[in-house]
């Protein structure tokens, strides 16, 4: 048993502020927050799309969904979050279920703080 380590539940996320900034930049103040928002509501229900295809073991969508929150988490600054989706499409693709459980259940808890501190930093509920 010595090499049994206990994991914390509360992580702490990374939100790269300069990403929000970036995009502003790019397409206005009002473009801006409509993108991000709708990113923001992508990345919610690929996260919920996610944890039902692992639930049912659909290895294919939940897949397909990882990719996704992958993407759009880089794009909106969110690192910590694409790291864990990344992490959980490598483990669906060897097939390694115990892992997909396990950082399933991170994926959750990462997405979700996320969320909340993404919409928190830039004043969108």
């Amino acid at each position: 048993m010595a090499n049994v380590m206990s994991l914390p539940i509360f992580e702490p996320v990374r939100f790269d502020r300069r990403r929000i900034a970036d995009i502003v930049g790019e397409l206005g103040e009002a473009a801006a927050r409509n993108t991000i928002r709708l990113a923001l509501g992508e990345i919610e229900t690929a996260l919920f799309r996610a944890g039902q295809a692992m639930d049912c073991h659909d290895d294919t969508d939940a897949l397909a969904h990882a990719e996704s929150l992958a993407r759009l988490a880089w794009q909106l600054g969110l690192p910590t979050l694409a790291t864990v989706a990344q992490n959980l499409r490598d483990c669906i693709q060897q097939r390694n279920h115990i892992a997909v459980a396990a950082i399933g259940a991170r994926l959750r808890r990462v997405g979700n703080r996320s969320l909340a501190t993404i919409r928190c930093d830039t004043g969108l509920s």
